[in-house]
């Protein structure tokens, strides 16, 4: 199953002209809504420390094997011109040809929920860390202007919404069926002769992750066409829905 790090931002000190608090506050609050979607479409993730900087994420990317780098910002105009700007920018590095399709994917689903969608846009740059260091495909996403009073109370107002756009374009790039969240829930296990396979993908041909024994506790997250989004100890996955028992 695909891998994401998932990194919003650290900047403590960028505050939203609402007063709704730092950017680092408001990132981590879309970081959190986006993870209920992680879970039912069998994303696995890690975070990146809130208490350390960007480039303590950008090592802690490194240091582990993820297939997409995503990093959740939001923009500030330059001086001069403060709370004149609206907009999101996807960015990229110029030559990562997974990178580019993944902001592209972003922005797409982004214009779908942003209220102004000719101002959603990707972007090359070699300029952004979270960008052009990552060994994985990455994209910075800026997702509005804080000091815009408009897009500050915008995304203060659309968390969940932002968060399945994101979620729906991560989906797309993993080439998985996009699947709504529930509240997870305990099932068993229940097969008359052998093992139940987990599989990458939810059909007959996706690939055998493992072999869950008669039994075996799992948590559901998710359900999709009579297969279940599987979490069962360290391992994600999807199983037959006809073979686990839920309460």
């Amino acid at each position: 199953m695909p891998t994401l790090f998932l990194s919003p931002s650290t900047q403590d000190w960028n505050m939203y002209v609402t007063g709704s608090g730092s950017e680092e506050y408001n990132m981590n609050l879309l970081a959190d809504a986006l993870v209920p979607y992680l879970n039912s479409n069998g994303i696995r993730y890690r975070r990146n420390d809130p208490d350390g900087t960007a480039a303590d994420a950008i090592r802690l990317g490194n240091a582990g094997s993820y297939d997409l780098y995503l990093a959740l910002h939001s923009n500030a105009a330059p001086e001069g011109h403060y709370g004149e700007e609206r907009g999101i920018i996807a960015f990229y590095y110029p030559g990562s040809v997974q990178g580019q399709r993944a902001a592209e994917l972003i922005a797409e689903e982004l214009r779908t929920v942003y209220p102004l969608p000719d101002l959603v846009s990707t972007r090359p740059t070699t300029a952004l860390g979270e960008v052009r260091q990552p060994r994985a495909p990455a994209v910075l996403v800026e997702i509005g202007y804080h000091d815009n009073y408009a897009d500050a109370t915008w995304l203060e107002d659309n968390r969940g919404i932002i968060a399945q756009a994101l979620a729906r374009a991560l989906t797309r790039y993993f080439g998985l069926p996009f699947i709504y969240p529930i509240d997870p829930v305990t099932g068993t296990v229940n097969v008359r002769n052998g093992t139940l396979n987990l599989r990458s993908y939810p059909s007959p041909n996706g690939t055998v992750i493992a072999n869950l024994p008669n039994g075996a506790a799992v948590t559901v997250y998710g359900e999709w066409q009579g297969w279940y989004v599987v979490h069962y100890q360290n391992l994600v996955g999807y199983a037959a829905a006809a073979y686990i028992d839920l309460p």
